[in-house]
């Protein structure tokens, strides 16, 4: 019962500002002018923001742990692929491929992950390390699939390959981690003024992520849509978990390091893949769908893993 109230009052908060989003929208507060200048201003401004605050914050050099980085590294890759095929293999609307397949592997690591191990433990543990490890790879192949699977790229071959790392090399989410990393990495300090600045922006991209995408939720078209919306949700919260958390554990990986592969594997898909969604013309209904249900689902699927760890003895 605690681990459900825990989980409940960490996610049902989320889904709650997406509902007011959702309402303010029907009530004519947030415009369609507001909505489209809100995700530009999320995705170019207070998403890299957010980024670099929380990496620039930590020391890598004392988190780092190469085994660790590896597997990290490895299973977001070895989930990408798997959605990507599957998603290439199976779905017939082409033009959702690229939002389904960034929506099943990407999930809240960065605005979810250090609050949800603080809960636990007090101190955010592995939870840079994780973030290092995979986060900038989430961003980086959800630009490359997005890029590549829009179906206006149809100079295809070599044209979509150049059109997708121009992408990666162009988005602000990106340059926020890299310009993070290399102030962890140096140890450097934005003056005072600018600190606060930074921080006064970062506070504002989830809020405002969670807000746009609740006002861009489009009921009915997202119903049209249950079944991959299903299919991503089952993917990100239950199948990826499954698979690679037992390989985790043979690995020897325990307390705070399995509570931020958990994170990595199993949290609600991030806001900010409807944000990348929208910005670079891919299939954002169905983003938000997968970013609603997930975040709604969560709170008992988390609840399951982690009691399934706590019986195993690895928390």
């Amino acid at each position: 019962m605690e681990n459900l109230i825990f989980s409940l009052n960490a996610t049902i908060p989320v889904f709650l500002v997406m509902v007011v989003g959702w309402i303010l929208r029907q009530r004519g507060m947030l415009t369609d002018g507001f909505c489209s200048a809100a995700e530009k201003f999320n995705f170019q401004v207070t998403l890299p923001a957010l980024l670099f605050k929380d990496i620039s914050g930590i020391n890598i050099k004392e988190a780092f742990d190469l085994r660790y980085t590896l597997f990290c590294a490895g299973a977001t890759t070895l989930c990408f692929l798997g959605a990507w095929i599957g998603a290439r293999l199976f779905m017939k609307d082409k033009y959702s491929v690229g939002a389904f397949v960034q929506a099943c592997y990407r999930g809240s690591a960065a605005v979810l992950g250090i609050a949800f191990i603080q809960n636990i433990y007090g101190s955010s543990g592995m939870a840079p390390m994780m973030i290092v490890s995979s986060v900038p790879l989430f961003n980086i192949y959800a630009v490359l699939v997005l890029v590549l699977e829009n179906p206006e790229n149809k100079g295809g071959g070599s044209a979509a390959i150049k059109k997708a790392v121009i992408g990666v090399c162009k988005n602000p989410i990106i340059w926020g981690i890299l310009i993070g990393a290399v102030f962890s990495l140096l140890q450097w300090q934005l003056p005072v003024m600018l600190s606060k600045t930074v921080g006064s922006l970062a506070a504002m991209a989830t809020p405002l992520a969670l807000i746009v995408v609740g006002a861009g939720f489009e009921g009915m078209a997202a119903l049209k849509k249950v079944r991959p919306t299903l299919i991503a949700s089952l993917v990100k919260l239950v199948i990826q978990p499954l698979i690679f958390l037992p390989i985790a554990a043979w690995m020897g990986f325990t307390t705070d390091k399995m509570i931020a592969v958990l994170v990595m594997l199993a949290a609600p898909t991030t806001p900010s893949c409807y944000i990348m969604a929208k910005n670079m013309n891919g299939d954002h209904v169905l983003t938000s769908s997968v970013v609603v249900t997930t975040t709604l689902l969560s709170a008992f699927t988390l609840t399951f893993w982690i009691w399934a760890l706590r019986t195993a003895g690895l928390l």
